[in-house]
Formats: structure tokens, C-alpha cells, sequence
């Protein structure tokens, strides 16, 4: 059964507290984010409702604590000390700290917030007013925002949502083709080749996002699984189908190009001598080429797609 788009503004504030950090926790593991904790369900959080490791393709993992305001208004007050209670905790000062506020956050506010933080030595902020948590929401968890405004109970143990936020429940095509697409947001396909600034790691994105697309398992440029997405089994659709093993192919053929043109010489190491290095020579034909394929395969996926808005740049 397919499940019908939520338009209408979310009223987190109709909501409790522990329902809000169940929404806010099952968000984060939706999206990717490993190592999860929820310390709030317990009490004594040391000012932590959850502790998470943020992985990304292009800069390293930040160990962050995510706070849930659940409240009309984010204080600076309010948010030192819970940040200063975190820097004291035992496990030591995080690399990131986050917000998730259910109302509207200014940009002094974030900007004062932001300034503290740095004081205590954490140099990145995040903070989410209501407004840009739901949004993220439609985009990476849309059928989560569904079960919460239904009134469906989420689990209270952390495994349990877990796999209730791993789920796939009835999802119809389009919802499965929203998850997918973001494997495709992502430096390797976003990128122009000559601003790409590891072509080990280029190489490597492109297989993990064919193994993505057939099997489920999205991962890293490091080979970290980051969270599971619909495969193209899932999909109802034979039509649809068939473009998405057309895509997965055109995926392919990219990784088959870059890899004959380094076999070629077309695209050689700088020659410095560090195995570790990341900058390689290519001519402007090579990188048009790739660009090119690139194009192919996200003007295909938009095809069966329509919101779908990555593209080469």
C-alpha cells in the first residue's frame, strides 16, 4: 500500500518529549549515522540525549552529540551547560555538537551557540530549527514522519528502533526511488573530474554505489557500511526496473572507463613517490569523458525520478 505524502507544516510541539528523541533517534540511524547511543531514555545524560559518528565520503567521521530541544525556544543558557556538561563527560570532548530544535531558531541565536561551542574547543555546530528537521526528514525519512504524525508508537529499546527505522514497510516505488537516489549525492557523482581530489577513492565510491543499488548496502569511501536503502529489487515497477538495471550498468561502464584509462596512461600519478598521494594527471578529454558518463547515468535515474536534482558541477 502506498503511503500518502505528508504536505501540511509537523506540530512537533504536540508531541512529548521522549516521542520527539524517539523521532530524532530513529532519523539519525536512518541516515546513516553508526555507533548510535541514546542516552536521554535513561536520565543522567551528562547533558547527551544522543551520542552518534557522522561518516561522510570526502572529510573525516565527527563524533557528535546530538541535543533534542524540545521546547519553544533554544537558550544560549540552555545550551552551554548542556554542552559543557557533555565536554566533561567521561567520554571526552566530541568533535561536533547538534541541535534538533521543534521550533525556530535564530541566526544570533546560532551564531552565540556557535561562539560557545568554539570556547569549549568544539569547533563545528549544527543546529535544525522544527522547520529544517521535518525537511530532512521528507528527504531521508519521509515514511518515518508518516508513522509519527499517524500516531504509530515507535519502539522504546534503541535495537528495536533501530530496526523499525530499517525497515521498509510498504513502501512504494516512488518512496524506494527517494531513498535510493541518495547514494548518488555524493562527491563521486557531484563533482567535475578535475576537481576531484582522490581518484583511489573516486574509484572506490563508484563500486560500493553498484554494490548499493543491487543489494542494500550503502557504504562509505572507506568501505564503512552507512546504512541500508531499498535495492532495485524492491521496486514494483518491471518499467522502472529495467532503467535501474540500465543505471546500474551505466555505473559499471564508468568504473570500466576509469579503469582503462589508468591501465592507458590517460590518467597518471603525479610521480611524486608517496603511495598515499591523491593527485593524478588527466587531459581534459579524459575528464570530459567521465563527466559525461556521469551525466548519463543521473539524466537516467531522473528519468524514472522526477525530484531527483544531483548533477555534475
Amino acid at each position: 500500500m502506498s503511503m500518502v505524502s505528508i504536505v501540511h507544516p509537523i506540530h512537533f510541539e504536540d508531541y512529548s518529549g521522549v516521542q520527539f528523541e524517539r523521532l530524532v533517534f530513529a532519523y539519525h540511524v536512518r541516515a546513516g549515522w553508526r555507533d548510535l547511543i541514546w542516552h536521554g531514555q535513561s536520565g543522567g545524560d551528562q547533558g547527551r540525549d544522543i551520542f552518534g559518528i557522522e561518516e561522510f565520503d570526502d572529510r573525516p567521521a565527527r563524533k557528535t552529540i546530538i541535543q533534542c530541544a524540545n521546547r519553544d525556544t533554544l537558550t544560549l543558557a540552555k545550551a552551554r551547560t548542556d554542552m559543557e556538561k557533555a565536554v566533561a563527560a567521561a567520554c571526552g570532548k566530541p568533535d561536533a555538537f547538534k541541535f534538533v530544535c521543534r521550533g525556530a531558531v535564530s541566526d544570533a541565536s546560532r551564531t552565540r551557540i556557535g561562539n560557545a561551542a568554539a570556547a569549549l574547543g568544539v569547533a563545528h555546530v549544527t543546529i535544525w530549527s522544527g522547520v529544517e528537521f521535518e525537511e530532512n526528514l521528507r528527504l531521508r525519512g519521509e515514511f518515518l514522519l508518516h508513522r509519527f504524525v499517524q500516531g504509530v508508537e515507535f519502539p522504546e529499546a534503541e535495537a528495536d528502533i533501530r530496526r523499525f527505522a530499517d525497515d521498509f514497510p510498504d513502501l512504494s516505488d516512488a518512496e524506494a526511488l527517494g531513498l535510493m537516489a541518495a547514494v548518488f549525492d555524493r562527491p563521486a557523482f557531484r563533482t567535475p573530474f578535475q576537481q576531484e581530489s582522490s581518484l583511489p577513492a573516486f574509484q572506490q565510491a563508484v563500486e560500493d554505489t553498484i554494490g548499493a543499488l543491487n543489494t542494500g548496502a550503502w557504504r562509505t569511501r572507506e568501505g564503512t557500511e552507512i546504512r541500508r536503502i531499498p535495492s532495485i529489487h524492491h521496486i514494483r515497477d518491471q518499467q522502472v526496473r529495467k532503467v535501474l538495471a540500465q543505471v546500474v550498468r551505466q555505473v559499471d561502464e564508468l568504473r570500466r572507463i576509469f579503469v582503462s584509462r589508468l591501465r592507458e596512461g590517460e590518467i597518471q600519478h603525479c610521480g611524486c613517490g608517496k603511495a598515499d598521494c591523491p593527485t593524478y594527471m588527466l587531459s581534459s578529454r579524459v575528464a570530459d569523458e567521465l563527466d559525461d558518463a556521469r551525466d548519463r547515468i543521473l539524466n537516467a535515474f531522473r528519468s524514472v525520478h522526477a525530484p531527483f536534482d544531483v548533477v555534475v558541477r
